[in-house]
C-alpha cells in the first residue's frame, strides 16, 4: 500500500470509530509534500467536513514561531540571549519568585538570584510557569481576579524558582513576543507577517480570523466519558496583545511550511528565512543537564498528564522538545517536537529529513485517542522510509 492510501487508512478509521471528530495532517520530505489529507467533520452534528484550508487554534504551536522570530533578532543584534531584559520588558525587572505562603495563605515574594534573560524565557528555565501543570502557581492564582488572557495582566505573574534552575512549561515565550514588540516597534503579528508568514506563504496564519477564514474554522470538542461533544465557537475579536506563546489560528499546509523551513535549514525557496547558526541553536540541547519533566495536570478538564517519551531523557532547544533516543515510533535521537493545546502535534526528523503536522481539536490536551492516532500516523510514515 502507497503512503498515502496507508495514512487516509489510518485518519479515515479514527474518525469514523469515533475517535476524533475531524482531522487534518501532512507530511513533507526533503523531496518534498509526500502526504496532505482531511477527514471527518470540522463539528460533530454539523455537515461541513475537515478540509485541507480548515483554520485551527494551534496554541502552542506559536512558540516555536516566536521562538525563531526572536532568535532572528539575536542574530541580527537587536536582541542577546544572555542579557537582562528587565531594561527591555519592565515587568521583569520587578518579578518577584514566590517562595510559598505563610500560615495565613499570604504569599511569600522575594528577588530572584538573578535577572530573567532570553535565553532563560525561550528553554522554560525562567520560573515563568502554567497554572495547569504548576500547584504553587495554580494556588497563587486562585486567590487573585481572574485576569483577561489577552491583556498583559494575564501574564504579569511571579516566578516560581530562581531563573536557570530548572526546567518548567510555562508563559516565557509570551514575554518574548512582548521583547520583539519593544525592540522591533511593530506588533507581533505583524513583525511576524514580515518576516514568516509572508515569505513562506502562510497565508492563512495570523492572530485575529478574517471575515473569510471564520466559516473554515473548526469547533473544539470536549471530551468527557459519554464522549466527544462540540463548544459553540466564540467571537473572533481582535485581541489587546498578541500572544507569542500561544495566540495563533493557522492551517496544518500553512504550519508545515514552517516547520520544513527548519528542516531545510532556515530557507524557503531559494530565500533565507533563519540563518545557519540561528537553526543550530533550535536543534541543540539548551538546558544543559537539566531534563523536560513529565507535565502532572492538575486542571483534569485542561490537560491530562502528559509524558512524551516514558522512559527517554528529553530535553529543549531555544524553540523545540528534543528526544535523546530513538522513539517507539522510529523518530530518530535529536529530533525536534512540541504541540498545541487542543491536540494538535508536530515532529521534525533532521536525521531521516522528514516532518509531519497533525491537528485536531479536542480537549483536554493529551488526548490518548489523538496522541494515539499522531503516533499511528508516525509509525507508518517512519515504516515507509525504511
Amino acid at each position: 500500500m502507497k503512503l498515502h492510501e496507508r495514512l487516509d487508512s489510518i485518519l479515515a478509521a479514527a474518525t469514523a470509530a469515533g475517535k476524533v471528530p475531524g482531522v487534518v495532517a501532512a507530511v513533507a520530505t526533503d523531496d518534498g509534500v509526500v502526504y496532505q489529507g482531511a477527514h471527518g467533520v470540522r463539528a460533530l452534528g454539523r455537515p461541513e467536513p475537515m478540509t485541507n484550508d480548515t483554520m485551527f487554534w494551534i496554541a502552542s504551536m506559536t512558540k516555536a514561531i516566536t521562538s525563531a522570530a526572536a532568535l532572528r533578532l539575536v542574530a541580527r543584534g537587536a536582541l542577546a540571549l544572555d542579557e537582562p531584559l528587565g531594561g527591555r520588558v519592565p515587568h521583569l525587572a520587578r518579578v518577584q519568585v514566590l517562595e510559598g505562603f505563610d500560615s495565613e495563605g499570604r504569599p511569600r515574594l522575594r528577588a530572584p538570584s538573578k535577572p530573567v534573560t532570553l535565553r532563560h524565557l525561550l528553554t522554560h528555565t525562567s520560573g515563568f510557569v502554567y497554572n495547569v501543570w504548576n500547584a504553587t502557581m495554580a494556588r497563587y492564582q486562585a486567590a487573585r481576579p481572574a485576569a483577561d488572557p489577552t491583556t498583559f495582566a494575564a501574564y504579569e505573574m511571579p516566578l516560581v524558582f530562581d531563573p536557570g534552575e530548572r526546567w518548567d512549561y510555562g508563559i516565557g515565550i509570551d514575554w518574548a513576543g512582548v521583547a520583539i514588540e519593544t525592540v522591533t516597534g511593530q506588533r507581533l503579528g505583524a513583525h511576524l507577517e514580515e518576516h514568516f508568514f509572508g515569505p513562506l506563504g502562510m497565508a492563512s496564519t495570523r492572530f485575529t480570523l478574517s471575515a473569510d477564514q471564520l466559516p473554515r474554522r473548526a469547533s473544539t470538542h470536549v471530551r468527557a466519558p459519554t464522549g466527544l461533544t462540540p463548544v459553540p465557537l466564540p467571537p473572533s475579536v481582535a485581541p489587546a496583545l498578541d500572544t507569542g506563546g500561544g495566540g495563533l489560528y493557522s492551517t496544518v499546509p500553512d504550519y508545515l511550511r514552517f516547520v520544513r523551513m527548519i528542516l531545510a535549514g532556515g530557507r524557503s525557496n531559494g530565500v533565507t528565512i533563519l540563518a545557519p547558526q540561528t537553526i543550530a541553536l533550535l536543534r541543540e540541547n539548551q538546558i544543559g543537564s537539566l531534563d523536560v519533566a513529565p507535565m502532572r495536570s492538575g486542571f483534569p478538564h485542561v490537560s491530562n498528564d502528559c509524558d512524551f517519551f516514558p522512559g527517554i531523557k528529553a530535553k529543549w532547544s531555544l524553540g523545540f522538545l528534543i528526544n535523546t533516543e530513538r522513539s517507539a515510533e522510529g523518530r530518530s535521537a535529536g529530533s525536534l517536537a512540541w504541540a498545541g493545546l487542543p491536540n494538535c502535534f508536530y515532529w521534525i526528523d533532521p536525521t531521516k529529513r522528514v516532518t509531519g503536522v497533525l491537528a485536531t481539536q479536542i480537549m483536554p490536551f493529551c488526548d490518548v485517542d489523538a496522541l494515539t492516532l499522531f503516533r499511528e500516523l508516525e509509525r507508518a510514515v517512519y515504516a515507509s522510509l525504511s
